[in-house]
């Protein structure tokens, strides 16, 4: 007499109550940062000053500095490409999340077919009174690259491992926008704004993972070497740091007694601000998916 045996079948786990309203509320700030983003740097006088300043400063610090952003970003889309693949490639077979490896894939093709499409589809600059060029360049592409296929990464990781993807990816996309500057490719803005259509694509799109409940359990921040909270604190002590070079750049050009001619000082604003927005990004992306996360010890519904 023979017997046979079947693998037991793990009940899917969903997400926590109330996360839905948060993933729409963020969905919907993604949106409504890139409109205003766009709208404050391109369509007013001060914000197409301040965004230009900084591209036209870049030039200062463009020795060793645009050497290495160069051959960084010569690298850029074939690093995040393997990237991507390795880590997707990698959960999809191991664990076999073939829908959920095909919905992070879509999202990440979407937010690159968005940023194109976006580039085209948005008049050029206006003439606001400053010296720049009028080819729109909001989104930037590279950025986008970069941080769709972190944010990939991020998706398929399980939830102990998500804060160290997200510190790690985000990074990567910090990285990607920092150097687009620095070799005067992009402004701020454009980095920005990248950052947050990526948000808009794949916000959703974990939202429908996290729905499959395939793996949806974690231990809490903490319990684990990819959960530890460094990976939310480093983020938080960085662009605070960022914020205060912001500041401190800011002042010395204001109008004052001891008011000085910039010479990088709209520069370091700059990549202030993209350092600010990208970790403000990650910290509250993963703050999100954490919460969204059931505790392995939480009853479930």
């Amino acid at each position: 007499m023979t017997s046979s045996r079947q693998l037991p079948t793990r009940t899917p786990t969903r997400p926590a109550p109330g996360a839905a309203f948060l993933f729409v509320l963020s969905t919907a700030a993604c949106i409504a940062g890139l409109i205003a983003t766009y709208y404050f740097f391109v369509q007013t006088t001060t914000g197409q000053f301040i965004d230009e300043s900084a591209l036209v400063e870049a030039v200062e610090i463009h020795g060793p500095a645009g050497k290495a952003a160069t051959k960084f970003l010569d690298w850029l889309p074939t690093i995040s490409l393997v990237m991507a693949a390795v880590v997707v490639l990698f959960v999809t077979v191991i664990r076999r999340h073939w829908a959920e490896a095909g919905i992070a894939v879509a999202a990440c093709i979407s937010a690159n077919v968005a940023t194109q499409v976006l580039k085209d589809l948005l008049p050029p600059r206006p003439d606001k009174g400053v010296l720049t060029l009028e080819l729109n360049s909001l989104p930037s592409g590279h950025t986008t690259l970069a941080a769709s296929a972190a944010a990939a990464v991020f998706l398929m990781a399980s939830p102990r491992w998500r804060p160290m993807a997200g510190f790690i990816g985000g990074s990567f996309a910090i990285a990607s926008g920092v150097s687009t500057l620095i070799n005067q490719w992009h402004r701020p803005a454009d980095v920005v704004a990248a950052f947050l259509l990526v948000g808009a694509f794949m916000i959703p799109a974990g939202w429908l993972i996290l729905r499959r409940g395939s793996w949806n359990e974690w231990d809490g921040f903490g319990e684990h070497v990819g959960s530890a909270r460094i990976w939310l604190t480093l983020p938080v002590l960085i662009g605070l740091a960022s914020a205060g070079v912001a500041v401190y750049s800011l002042i010395r050009i204001a109008p004052s007694p001891w008011q000085e001619t910039s010479t990088t000082n709209y520069f370091w604003a700059g990549i202030s601000l993209i350092v600010i927005a990208g970790y403000l990004a990650t910290v509250a992306t993963t703050s999100l998916f954490a919460f969204a996360a059931r505790r392995r010890d939480a009853p479930r519904r």
